[in-house]
C-alpha cells in the first residue's frame, strides 16, 4: 500500500484530521482530559506512552542521548539536537527588538515574552499567572506537593532539579 498523505480520520469534536487511528485516538485525549499512562514512581498521569517514558527520566536519570563534543546527556533526541547547536555558533534566529540571536525558532518565542511581559499561564488552584508554561508547572508543585527529584545518598525528595544539586553539597562536607 502506498501512503499518500491523505487524511481519513476526522475528530469529532474540532474536525482535526489525522492519517491513522491511533494519532486520533490519541488527539482525543487533549478533549476528554483521559491519561491513561501512570508513573510508577510518582503516580504522574499522562496521555500518551511517549510523555510517560520521557517523564520517567527525571526518576531514573537515564540520558541516552549524548553530545559527541561535550558528552552532556539528554532523554530525548530532540533537547540533544538543540544543544549542538550550541557549538556550531550557529544562530539564524534574531530578535528585532533587542537584537540578540537564537538556535532554534523556540528559543526565540520564548525570548519575546521578555520584551511583551505577557503572562498566559493562570494557576486555576491560586491564580496566579506565569510567562512560561514550565513555571506554571513548576508552581503548581507547591499545591501538588509533588518532589520528583531524590537525593540518591539519602533519599530526601525536591520539587527542583537544583534543590538536588544544591542539597548534595551537604553529603560532600560530611565526608570530604
Amino acid at each position: 500500500m502506498m501512503h499518500t498523505g491523505e487524511k481519513l480520520y476526522c475528530c469529532d469534536i474540532c474536525d482535526k484530521t489525522f492519517s491513522n487511528n491511533s494519532n486520533l485516538r490519541r488527539h482525543k485525549r487533549t478533549h476528554t482530559g483521559e491519561k491513561p499512562y501512570d508513573c510508577e514512581f510518582c503516580g504522574k498521569e499522562f496521555s500518551s506512552n511517549f510523555n510517560l517514558k520521557k517523564h520517567k527520566t527525571i526518576h531514573t536519570g537515564d540520558r541516552p542521548y549524548r553530545c559527541e563534543i561535550c558528552g552532556k546527556g539528554y532523554s530525548c533526541n530532540v533537547h540533544l539536537k538543540r544543544h549542538e547547536m550550541v557549538h556550531s555558533e550557529e544562530r539564524p534566529y534574531y530578535c528585532d527588538i533587542c537584537g540578540k540571536t537564537f538556535a532554534s525558532s523556540s528559543d526565540i518565542t520564548r525570548h519575546k515574552i521578555v520584551h511583551t511581559r505577557e503572562k498566559l499561564f493562570q494557576c486555576e488552584i491560586c491564580g496566579k499567572t506565569f510567562s512560561y508554561n514550565g513555571d506554571l508547572k513548576q508552581h503548581k508543585m507547591v499545591h501538588t506537593g509533588e518532589r520528583p527529584y531524590r537525593c540518591d545518598i539519602c533519599g530526601k525528595a525536591f520539587s527542583r532539579r537544583y534543590g538536588v544539586t544544591r542539597h548534595k553539597m551537604v553529603h560532600i562536607r560530611e565526608n570530604p
